[in-house]
């Protein structure tokens, strides 16, 4: 007996997307920038927002990565135990947060170090976290980027900085467009933790403290010259910025605030003679003075004079009338560049 033939097939139906799992809206991918100085560990998770971007996770911890680099040459065990440490908690975090896409740097107390590379592939081991020790012109232009709309109002020249545990990075921008026009850079070999420990805290302890802090203040000069002769001679209309722990504390003290307080701190523009008054404050109090000042604290007492004397040094060669503070830099910066590299328009 014949077979009947077999039917023509019926046409497929579109594939529906399961009920129970939603469309993935434009503005749900999570990034994270993580950036491991030699003093601070810091972690921002953001999603874009079509103007810019909204923070949905943060973590900030002072690990002191290059503590005892200066005379050793390599990160001591307790150091990267710290740090790791931190880290650790940082992987969590991008884990429960379902990161999509992240970049985490390392900056100078890894570049320096001897050990420094044998340091990132325990990172890597333990965390999961794959660290890319960027070079001083790349921690420059994230800096940059991270933070440049907080210049003040004008169109002349501006020098934006960044005050790190082991090197200061200055970067002279013009006006152009969205985005400031790099003219030069510089990174030079001091931060606050490299300062503090040539210098020696025994000197900045002891009764000829105010001399030690203007031996920091001359050696950061030295360290900024070369900078300097670069710097537009005809300035006019000039601005001056600053990223790091260092200036926000100096302005929360200026503020007098009780406690920390980001939203009163970024943004802000303090008067030079302001900042130097401080510093000269600072320079003149002992360990117990200066941690005794609520937004320093223990934590910061030791190295806040290195800072203040950077500050000063870099005011000596950009005498602005006002410094504009900014809490943010290359967290930022990473997450602005991820973001416009999806097509994100910030």
């Amino acid at each position: 007996m014949a077979q009947d033939a077999s039917p023509s097939p019926r046409p497929r139906a579109p594939r529906r997307r399961p009920r129970n799992i939603p469309q993935k809206r434009p503005y749900e991918r999570s990034y994270g920038a993580l950036d491991l100085g030699t003093n601070n560990c810091r972690l921002l998770i953001a999603r874009p927002n079509g103007e810019g971007f909204t923070v949905i996770d943060a973590f900030s911890r002072i690990v002191r990565l290059g503590e005892g680099l200066t005379s050793s040459g390599r990160l001591s065990d307790q150091a990267m135990d710290r740090a790791v440490a931190a880290l650790g908690i940082c992987a969590q975090k991008l884990k429960r947060r379902k990161v999509s896409i992240a970049r985490s740097v390392a900056t100078e107390a890894c570049r320096r170090a001897a050990n420094g590379r044998d340091f990132i592939e325990r990172v890597r081991r333990e965390t999961g976290i794959a660290l890319d020790i960027i070079p001083p012109q790349e921690e420059a232009r994230l800096a940059v980027l991270g933070c440049h709309k907080l210049l003040g109002p004008g169109e002349g020249p501006a020098v934006i900085f960044d005050i790190g545990g082991g090197s200061t990075e200055l970067v002279l921008v013009e006006p152009d467009g969205d985005e400031p026009k790099i003219r030069a850079w510089w990174s030079a070999p001091w931060g606050v933790v490299s300062l503090t420990e040539s210098e020696g805290r025994e000197a900045l302890e002891g009764p000829d403290r105010t001399a030690a802090y203007a031996r920091m203040r001359e050696r950061a000069r030295r360290g900024f010259s070369r900078f300097a002769e670069w710097l537009p001679r005809d300035r006019e209309d000039i601005r001056l910025l600053g990223t790091s722990g260092t200036v926000t504390t100096l302005a929360s003290v200026y503020l007098a605030l009780p406690s920390y307080d980001r939203r009163a701190v970024d943004g802000l523009h303090v008067p030079i003679g302001a900042m130097r008054e401080i510093s000269t404050l600072i320079s003149e109090l002992d360990f117990t003075g200066r941690a005794a000042l609520p937004c320093i604290g223990e934590e910061r007492a030791d190295l806040v004079v290195a800072g203040c004397a950077i500050l000063e040094a870099i005011l000596d060669i950009w005498p602005a009338a006002e410094l504009g503070i900014a809490d943010r830099g290359i967290r930022e910066g990473i997450l602005r560049s991820l973001m416009a590299r999806d097509g994100y328009r910030l």
